[in-house]
């Protein structure tokens, strides 16, 4: 019996309109233009407004798919969001997407894996499509890390940005789509990457916000090496698992947190920078929105059956990589 496999068959993202530039942070803390992008990569980063949530980002990305694909918000059977912001505790942002953007047939759910969430849900994802019982589903990874972020920490307020983007998910019985994914986690990095309260072990409270406990706390080194030996050590094992040579991979598809870290998985791989998307310079971590802002941003040079290799590393600490047959050349896109 040939095997379904779920394909992406469209893809959209949006970002807010208002840009922090380094220029700006220069005025808000002890920085400079040039530390920021030494290390980061990063220039500037948009930013939402204050009264707007992440749910808001998630449904302009969906609505923008659902429009470009030709699919009625009554087609979707399912709607996941990756998100470490929901606008709320709960109920979950997917099921505000799912009502802002009029889709009534589909059951939804958030899921949280810090920046790995997006590549996590894609494969979550995938096995429902896989079951032949869902034909159409939407993963959005969407983030205000602005809500979370201490725009007095100058270790972490250049990093992070807002944006969003969502895929559709349909089945293919051809050799395209989700191919494979490694994904892997050690909860003992959580003391160098998290935040303080919020949760149910430190609830808020006048405490709480007086000692700034409830935005990200990151201590930069161990982070950095644990991620640039992970990220890059996944994505060379996602290519030896599927017998890829450096010159099979179309594509490295990795989230952006930080430059460095991104050209050392590509070296792993040995993949050049021309086959590299990067945009951290423009939109900085947009945590679960970078990776498929990055497929939005180059969707018209994506080819039907290109190699591509998702890799990504978070908070948790959580990591892995996702191999993908792409499955539709832009311009011929429904």
């Amino acid at each position: 019996m040939t095997k379904i496999r779920a394909a992406i068959t469209g893809i959209h993202a949006w970002v807010p309109e208002d840009v922090l530039t380094n220029s700006d942070l220069e005025k808000m803390v002890d920085t400079t233009d040039d530390w920021i992008i030494t290390r980061t990569g990063i220039k500037e980063r948009h930013i939402l407004k204050e009264g707007k949530g992440t749910s808001d980002m998630g449904v302009e990305a969906v609505k923008g798919l659902l429009k470009k694909t030709g699919t009625n918000p009554d087609e979707i059977d399912l709607l996941i969001c990756a998100t470490v912001t929901p606008d709320m505790q709960f109920p979950a942002t997917a099921n505000l997407i799912c009502d802002k953007a009029g889709i009534k047939n589909a059951f939804s759910y958030d899921m949280n894996a810090a920046c790995s969430t997006f590549i996590y849900a894609l494969v979550t994802a995938s096995k429902y499509v896989e079951s032949g019982e869902y034909k159409k589903v939407v993963v959005v990874g969407a983030d205000k890390m602005s809500s979370i972020v201490d725009y007095t920490d100058r270790a972490t307020c250049v990093i992070f940005g807002d944006g969003a983007g969502a895929v559709l998910l349909e089945p293919t019985k051809d050799e395209e789509g989700v191919m494979d994914h490694r994904f892997y986690s050690d909860g003992s990095g959580w003391i160098h990457l998290h935040q303080k309260a919020g949760g149910s072990l430190k609830p808020a409270s006048h405490a709480t916000v007086d000692a700034r406990e409830h935005f990200i706390y990151q201590e930069g080194q161990p982070v950095f090496k644990f991620a640039v030996t992970r990220m890059a050590d996944v994505a060379a094992e996602i290519m030896e698992r599927n017998n890829l040579k450096s010159e099979d991979v179309a594509w490295l598809v990795p989230h952006q947190a930080n430059l460095r870290i991104i050209e050392a998985t590509a070296k792993r791989m040995g993949v050049g920078k021309e086959k590299v998307m990067i945009n951290i310079q423009r939109y900085g971590n947009t945590t679960n929105g970078t990776i498929p802002i990055c497929l939005y941003e180059w969707e018209n040079q994506l080819k039907k059956g290109d190699n591509v290799v998702l890799a990504a590393f978070g908070g948790g600490f959580t990591w892995g990589s996702v191999y993908l047959k792409w499955a539709y050349d832009a311009k011929n896109q429904k």
